[in-house]
């Protein structure tokens, strides 16, 4: 097994592992699945996958298509005591497919994510994690960071 980053050709699969990731969420009690983000996914996958504040890593299916992903993204905050350049990263989208997993997939693509940031001196990364991804997060060194972490989403 190899990690490596992400093509346009692996569009269609990133989308599928998202819509994967996104029924478990939705299981765990996240937000419930709507149709039609797909494309807009597809689309912005495409524009930021040549960003330099974006790393998709993927692992391959044996055959065709992907057995794994992971998305790294990079945002600029306001500097502070916590954050003096105001950098931190995010990862999203961290999936293996049911036939796949258990074999270490997602494990080796958040190490090559958090060499990623690493290299950019990236030294707080924030995620939100599944019932399933939970139990590797807090094995790789991810805590909760004394703040709840709260969500409003507009009900309008």
């Amino acid at each position: 097994m190899s990690v490596r980053g992400a093509t346009p050709e692996d569009i269609p699969e990133l989308v599928r592992l998202r819509e994967i990731l996104a029924d478990r969420m939705a299981r765990d009690g996240g937000a419930p699945v709507s149709g039609g983000w797909q494309e807009a996914y597809a689309d912005s996958l495409a524009l930021r996958l040549d960003d330099p504040d974006t790393a998709v890593y993927v692992v391959d299916a044996p055959g065709d298509g992907l057995a794994a992903c992971g998305i790294g993204l990079i945002f600029q905050r306001f500097p502070g005591p916590a954050l003096p350049d105001g950098r931190h990263g995010y990862v999203q989208g961290m999936t293996t497919d049911p036939r796949h997993r258990r074999r270490g997939h997602s494990r080796a693509i958040l190490l090559a994510l958090l060499g990623w940031y690493r290299d950019r001196g990236i030294g707080k990364v924030d995620l939100h994690a599944t019932s399933d991804g939970e139990p590797l997060y807090r094995a790789l060194g991810f805590v909760e960071d004394g703040y709840p972490p709260l969500t409003w989403r507009d009900r309008s």
